[in-house]
């Protein structure tokens, strides 16, 4: 990666002309430890038309008390990204409307992955009681009474007259431990603040101390439905950083195995949307299916919930002698299976009256969110990373990237269907077609990366997912992250579901398609 210092003094002007020359879409932004050049961030920006990338990089040399200017305001998903930031590094990012810890307790003492960090635990030994949700008060300079009106608005999390309820963390419909704060009047909601951290990993903190095989491991347990594709992704940025070459077959392999993992995640998400609004038949019958995948995949790899199939160079074994026929038989029966799903659930009264119009996120929003997956191509932004930036083989097979206009949950739902068929096409054309050759190449058993920065992305089953490697020459990464493909998603829940109502709140969250442990890594 060529990143692009910028001054701090000019930073602001220059991601405000960045965004105006058609920078729209802002992926990631990595916050950094640059231990004696400062602290700051790294931000990797596209634009949405032309899939120009470029990096920037901006730091501050206080180390005591790290400021850097917003750029919430540009993009929308930076104020979650920013949130991110100021947990883990301490970076207080100016003009920042709610700068509030995202993963850690408000009362937690530092941040954990500056590298000054102290892990004693008698700083922040285990607290039994209760966090209290209070708002973040700073001090703001205003020039007009308008201005104050403005930002009293902007600033206020959940004023104390509204009524809130909790959805979650511990509530079937949240898929995991993710809790919503509602502000709601009667049943329509008014505010959404979204309480992530109930997971505490702290999967990029334990990388910085582990060499590049033993992390492999970590990429299976964040999207554990795209386990195949994060690690793929994983495999991809260190192959591209030791300059090695996979052999043909390896990229016949792993392309397969994605589709086969996107097909079960797919699966999945139908039938915990249908469970969430009552259509039991539907979930059984999603689970019948993605059964079928499992068992593909578990002879394979050995794994069911969790796949640990990709290495540093190819893959861990083999395909067995019979995949190839188990594959297309399934590939068969899958398509026909497919018309039972409308029949019952998609095509069903019920679900068009709740799901349609329900939940809608426009494309702008989509964009500015950086809500990839198939919840931006069901606003209309044809954002798949397989056609934007093609890897394996998705150059050489033809599938078409699913894209509707209308934005709503139903539309959602219908995305995810839709790439179905398109996974078994691109399972079709190259299930005949491994080529014989080796299915690992050879490495060293202690893996030294050059010094720079490396990145890559793949397509993952939720959207984009990324990884970032700067390394300082050694068995371990001096920093690792990860791009969270949920983040972006729950960053956007307040727009979409402001207005709906409760009820409303279950199948949005299901036409989502948010993974936890992806989103609290």
């Amino acid at each position: 990666m060529n990143i692009r210092e910028i001054d701090i003094k000019e930073f602001r002007q220059e991601m405000l002309r960045l965004r105006k020359e058609g920078m729209d879409f802002l992926r990631d932004i990595i916050g950094m430890d640059w231990k004696e050049d400062g602290i700051g961030a790294v931000y990797i920006l596209e634009n949405s038309n032309t899939h120009e990338v470029e990096e920037v990089s901006v730091r501050t040399a206080n180390r005591e008390k790290p400021q850097l200017p917003t750029v919430c305001d540009i993009w929308k998903v930076a104020e979650l990204l920013e949130r991110e930031a100021y947990d883990f590094f301490g970076i207080e990012f100016n003009g920042h409307p709610d700068l509030r810890r995202l993963y850690l307790r408000n009362d937690w003492t530092g941040h954990p992955l500056r590298k000054d960090y102290d892990p004693s635990e008698a700083i922040n030994p285990v607290r039994l009681e209760s966090e209290k949700d209070e708002d973040v008060r700073r001090e703001y300079e205003i020039q007009e009474e308008k201005q104050l009106a403005e930002l009293v608005e902007r600033l206020k999390i959940l004023h104390y007259d509204q009524y809130v309820i909790n959805i979650g963390p511990q509530h079937p419909a949240t898929h995991g431990v993710l809790r919503f704060r509602l502000s709601v009047e009667g049943e329509v909601i008014r505010k959404v603040d979204i309480k992530c951290g109930y997971i505490h990993r702290g999967i990029e903190k334990l990388c910085e101390s582990r060499t590049y095989p033993q992390i492999l491991a970590f990429t299976d347990r964040l999207d554990y439905l795209s386990a195949h594709q994060n690690r793929h992704a994983l495999c991809m940025c260190i192959e591209k950083a030791m300059g090695l070459e996979v052999t043909e077959r390896v990229q016949y392999i792993r392309t397969i195995m994605d589709e086969l993992q996107r097909i079960d995640s797919h699966l999945l998400m139908f039938s915990c949307m249908a469970m969430d609004m009552g259509a039991i038949t539907s979930f059984i019958y999603g689970f019948r299916e993605r059964e079928k995948v499992l068992d593909i995949m578990e002879e394979v790899t050995g794994g069911r919930l969790i796949q640990n199939y990709n290495i540093i160079g190819g893959v861990q074994a083999d395909i067995t002698p019979g995949f190839a026929e188990k594959v297309k038989a399934y590939c068969n029966d899958q398509k026909r299976r497919l018309k039972e799903y409308y029949d019952v659930f998609v095509n069903n009264i019920i679900l068009k009256t709740r799901a349609k119009g329900v939940g809608v996120l426009s494309l702008e929003d989509a964009i500015s969110f950086g809500a990839t997956g198939g919840t931006g191509r069901a606003s209309g932004w044809a954002c798949d990373v397989r056609k934007r930036h093609p890897y394996a083989l998705y150059d050489k097979v033809e599938f078409k990237e699913i894209v509707h206009a209308e934005g709503d949950s139903y539309s959602r739902l219908l995305v995810r269907l839709e790439e179905i068929e398109e996974s078994i096409k691109i399972i079709e054309q190259l299930i005949d077609n491994i080529p014989e050759g080796d299915y690992k190449t050879k490495t060293k058993p202690i893996i030294k990366l050059p010094e720079g920065t490396f990145s890559a992305s793949v397509e993952g089953s939720r959207g984009e997912f990324g990884v970032f490697i700067d390394s300082r020459g050694d068995k371990s990464p001096y920093r690792l992250k990860f791009k969270p493909m949920g983040l972006p998603l729950i960053a956007a829940a307040h727009k979409i579901m402001k207005k709906c109502k409760i009820a409303d709140l279950i199948t949005i969250g299901a036409s989502l398609d948010y993974v936890i442990p992806d989103i609290d890594r």
